[in-house]
């Protein structure tokens, strides 16, 4: 397989890759309309197309299966169908989703599309790579793409992204903001993409705020609320006054319950959730979200799907995408609840990072 080695400049500011976890109800055959997507705030200017920028999809059809989480996970399944929408609005493609309720869904939905003559295929998320790779394989002149997994298949291009990179900087503002020096991460399944938002979260209070303790607890689902739920609890009786989550549609209950305990807490016991590649402060308010850490799927799942009806799918190619790209990092929303001082020294060891100076842990 051919390895991408030149990582993108900008995501949203180079007009071809190298490469290069919306909101829309079920009809009864699992697919869906295509609803203009929700604003997502971004840590990078988007660009206005120009007449001659202009690319017509039509005649193209996009297909996306989402892993359990569903496609309105509040998380990356939605952000990945916010990019096909975005890319239906500028192109005329025809877009569709097809949800996966459990596991055993994954290839059948992918193949569903397959055999409908689907252009592009995506799966999204670690969890079908399995699904991804078979359907491929016995599809040689189908085309596929993934996120957050690498599948080693000629038509198939791979997504992957630097959490870790991201996950430090919100750990920046953990360390600094915490009042009681205890802090949580909640996550999904503890499978590798996971991981990195873990370890880089804790490398990253680690590196302000050496006394801090961050307490780790994995639901083992992306798809439970009343898991998240129960996990955060767990981690503000203990003392935490924030946690991170990492888990998809299981963090919604990490919100429930940081907005129950605040209904009634005095202003020096507030509680703050960050959440997770979207700009989750536009879902669940600036009042209990301290800052997110954005993860551009949505920008990833519009340009490799963009290339193709430009004809220059990158077939059996991997990228990883960090913050050098602007592919990870927090919104614009951040400057509501953290200081200024605060938001320095996240740009601090964000050029840090991006310059090698700092080398941001990825697996114990």
């Amino acid at each position: 397989m051919t390895k991408t080695t030149k990582l993108l400049t900008g995501i949203m500011l180079v007009a071809s890759l190298t490469l290069t976890a919306c909101g829309a109800k079920n009809n009864n055959n699992g697919g869906a309309a295509s609803p203009s997507p929700s604003p997502v705030a971004s840590p990078v200017e988007t660009e206005t197309a120009s007449p001659s920028d202009k690319v017509d999809g039509k005649g193209f059809k996009f297909g996306m299966v989402t892993d359990v989480g569903g496609v309105n996970d509040k998380s990356f399944n939605q952000s990945a169908w916010e990019g096909l929408n975005k890319l239906k609005d500028e192109t005329g493609a025809e877009v569709k989703y097809q949800e996966s309720k459990e596991a055993t869904n994954y290839l059948t939905n992918l193949n569903k599309f397959v055999r409908d003559g689907y252009n592009l295929t995506w799966g999204i998320g670690f969890l079908l790579g399995d699904a991804v790779k078979d359907a491929a394989d016995k599809n040689p002149n189908a085309h596929l793409a993934i996120i957050d997994s690498v599948v080693e298949a000629p038509n198939v291009a791979s997504i992957t992204f630097a959490e870790n990179e991201g996950s430090f900087l919100v750990g920046v503002v953990a360390g600094l903001m915490t009042k009681t020096n205890k802090i949580g991460f909640v996550g999904g399944i503890d499978i590798p993409v996971i991981k990195r938002f873990e370890l880089g979260f804790v490398a990253g209070v680690a590196a302000v705020n050496p006394d801090a303790k961050v307490e780790i607890n994995y639901t083992g689902a992306f798809d439970k609320a009343d898991l998240g739920k129960a996990a955060a609890a767990s981690i503000y009786n203990a003392g935490a006054d924030i946690v991170f989550h990492a888990a998809g549609g299981t963090g919604n209950g990490v919100f429930n319950e940081a907005k129950e305990r605040n209904k009634s807490a005095a202003a020096d016991k507030k509680v703050w959730v960050i959440g997770v590649d979207k700009d989750q402060s536009l879902e669940f308010g600036d009042d209990v979200t301290l800052t997110s850490m954005l993860k551009r799927v949505d920008e990833a799942v519009y340009r490799v799907s963009k290339e193709m009806i430009e004809g220059n799918f990158p077939a059996g190619q991997i990228t990883t995408l960090g913050l050098k790209d602007n592919a990870v990092g927090l919104p614009e929303t951040s400057t509501k609840n953290v200081p200024q001082d605060v938001l320095d020294k996240v740009e601090e060891y964000k050029q840090k990072i991006i310059s090698g100076e700092i080398t941001v842990p990825t697996a114990q």
